[in-house]
Parts: C-alpha cells; structure tokens; sequence
C-alpha cells in the first residue's frame, strides 16, 4: 500500500474541504452584510476584497498607504449592535497599519485625513475561525473609524 498517495490524497481533501467551507462563508457574510445595509436603510460600496464601506465624512489631503502609521477613533460592533471595542470620548490610538486585521488595511487606505467611515468587514478579512475577546468565530464584524492622522 502507498501511504504517500494517501497521505497526500487525505491533505487534499482536507485542502479544498477548508476551501470550500471558506467560500460558504464569504457568500453567507456577504448577505449578512446586504441584510443589514437593508435593515439600516445604507447605502454601501462594495470592495473587490468583499469589504463594504460608507464614507460619512469625506476628509481632505490624501490617504495612508498600506505601510502607514495610523491615529483613529473608532467603535467595533457586531451585526447585532454588540460592542466589542472602542476608543474612549475624545481619545485615539495609533497603530501600525501592517500589522492590523487585514479588512482594516483595505479599508482604511480608502479613507482621506479627517474622515469617517463605517467599515462592514466579512469574517475572512476579520478573525476567521478564531473566537477572539467576545468575538465569536465567523463574525461579520462593523467600525466606524475616524482616521485623524497619518
């Protein structure tokens, strides 16, 4: 018997089962997302990434690179309104714009100084699989960000 051949049979297999369970999600968070822009009667854009977004305040000047060091305001919170995160009033953090979940670096790039936008994030650009905090697995998760600086 080769237990190579199914060694890598058993890998592929596990390989686009994994794949395919991730390609369920994205069109489950998908819909998740154009039932809440429904819901809350929201007019969205859609990036090519699955990330939406809604520019509320314009902002001026130009916009981070992927490599920016970033100072905002901002609130996280689930489809269901639960907040896992914010910034405290009147205060900001700065981050290392590389080094955040991956639908922040899209979508904050997106974003001019001074702006505020609200950033509907699918499971795959967020934390995945992992349950992280009081974020379960899979979740869709909601920001708005103020980007003050950069």
């Amino acid at each position: 018997m080769n237990y190579k051949l199914i060694g890598l049979l058993s890998l592929a297999v596990l390989f686009f089962s994994h794949c395919k369970k991730d390609k369920d999600y994205d069109a489950i968070d998908r819909q998740l997302i154009l039932d809440y822009l429904a819901e809350n009667n929201l007019t969205a854009e859609e990036h090519e990434s699955g990330l939406f977004y809604i520019h509320t305040t314009e902002g001026t000047g130009g916009h981070p690179t992927a490599n920016s060091t970033i100072t905002i305001r901002y609130k996280g919170y689930l489809l269901d309104g639960t907040v896992f995160d914010q910034t405290g009033d009147n205060q900001s953090v700065t981050f290392a714009l590389p080094n955040l979940i991956e639908g922040w670096q899209i979508g904050i790039p997106l974003m001019k100084r001074g702006g505020t936008s609200k950033l509907l994030i699918p499971s795959n650009l967020g934390y995945g699989a992992r349950e992280t905090g009081n974020i379960p697995a899979h979740s869709v998760l909601i920001f708005d960000i103020t980007l003050l600086d950069f």
